[in-house]
Parts: structure tokens; C-alpha cells; sequence
């Protein structure tokens, strides 16, 4: 049991979730490159020794904040597309939620740039076993995308008279948010009004809709 400032002690399933709770804060204020496991024991109010014993290198703790950073991504898109309006018209009913899910995963990024960084930030070399699963099939790591090829799918699905999704719409989906937010966060787009950010928004996703029925 690793003794902590404040008289306080964590057992040993404790401090690997405090160390992660500390890594992701981290992340939140500056980015993958503020995950600093030793920095993350201090702010725990424990030795280095201590968090050592719970993951090997800083690899391995960015790979626990990356795959919190992708769960909190996902969860955002859902969030978004629940808050949807939703239509009679099956057809224009999946739009919305492609829309919304769409719109959901840019305004995490806008509102959360550090963890948005972090849930793609590469792999390390020392990342060990837990930066390999995170990686993994059904893992957090691809829940985003898993929630817009379904949404694409039930966009095909509703469409009269019902099509197949068009091959790798998924990916194209996933690049133009994904380009879309990074644009967002870095000059040009940064400094753009919120008004006019909005619209450079708005007009990405309409161009995703709209590439689903291009088939």
C-alpha cells in the first residue's frame, strides 16, 4: 500500500485509476505531451517508485489516457445525436443522427483540444500490453468510427429504394471530421468567429450527407 500526502492511502487498484485520473487531467490541460507518468505521481502525492509499480513507462499511462480520451469522444457524439431532433421520415431521420454524431465529435474537439490530441495520439514504443489492447478490435479506440459506419449504414438502409453503403464511406466521413476539427485547432481556422466557424461546420456536414447519396 503506497502511502500519499494527507495521511491517505490508495490500494493498489486505486492508485492505478488515480494515476490515470491525474494523467488525464494533464492531458486536458496541454496535450499527450503533458503526460508525464512522474508528474502524474506528484500530482497523486506519490513517489515515482510507486507509480512504477503500476505502469512501466509514460507509454503505457498515454495509452490508458488515450483510450479514456476516446470513450469521452464517443460519448459526445452520442450525447449530440440523442439531443437530435428527430423527423417522421426514416430517411431524413438517419441523416440527422449522421449529422448530429458528425457535429457532436467537431465540438469535442473545439471544446476539449488536449484529450481530442491525446485519443490519436501514436503509440509508443514502451507502451507495453495496455497500449497494444487499446489498440484492439473493439476496443475504445474505434467506437467513433463504429458509430458513424452504423449511421452510414442506416442512412443507406432508410434510403427509398434501400442501397448498400458505399465503399470506405466510413473512412471518408471520419477524414473530413477529423480534417475538420484539426483545421480548427490550428491557424487558419483557429481564429475564425464562432459564427463563421459554425458555418465551416454546418457545410462539412452537408457535404457528408450529401456524399451518402451519391451512390
Amino acid at each position: 500500500m503506497a502511502a500519499i500526502s494527507g495521511g491517505k492511502t490508495y490500494h493498489h487498484g486505486d492508485l492505478r485509476n488515480a494515476l490515470i485520473c491525474a494523467a488525464v487531467g494533464l492531458a486536458t490541460e496541454g496535450g499527450p505531451e503533458r503526460v508525464v507518468l512522474r508528474e502524474a505521481a506528484r500530482r497523486v502525492g506519490v513517489s515515482p517508485t510507486a507509480a512504477y509499480r503500476h505502469f512501466e513507462g509514460r507509454g503505457e499511462l498515454l495509452a490508458a489516457v488515450r483510450e479514456h480520451a476516446r470513450h469521452a469522444l464517443a460519448d459526445a457524439m452520442e450525447r449530440t445525436a440523442v439531443r437530435a431532433p428527430g423527423a417522421d421520415d426514416p430517411a431524413l431521420a438517419a441523416e440527422a443522427r449522421l449529422a448530429a454524431l458528425c457535429r457532436g465529435y467537431v465540438a469535442f474537439a473545439v471544446a476539449q483540444p488536449g484529450l481530442y490530441r491525446s485519443a490519436f495520439s501514436a503509440p509508443r514504443a514502451d507502451a507495453g500490453a495496455a497500449g497494444t489492447a487499446a489498440e484492439g478490435p473493439g476496443a475504445a479506440g474505434v467506437r467513433a468510427f463504429a458509430l458513424l459506419t452504423d449511421a452510414l449504414g442506416a442512412v443507406a438502409a432508410a434510403a427509398r429504394p434501400p442501397r448498400a453503403a458505399r465503399p470506405a464511406a466510413e473512412a471518408a466521413a471520419w477524414s473530413a471530421v477529423h480534417g475538420l476539427s484539426l483545421l480548427l485547432l490550428e491557424d487558419p481556422l483557429r481564429r475564425l468567429p464562432a459564427q463563421r466557424r459554425d458555418d465551416v461546420v454546418e457545410s462539412t456536414l452537408a457535404m457528408v450527407v450529401s456524399g451518402t447519396r451519391a451512390c
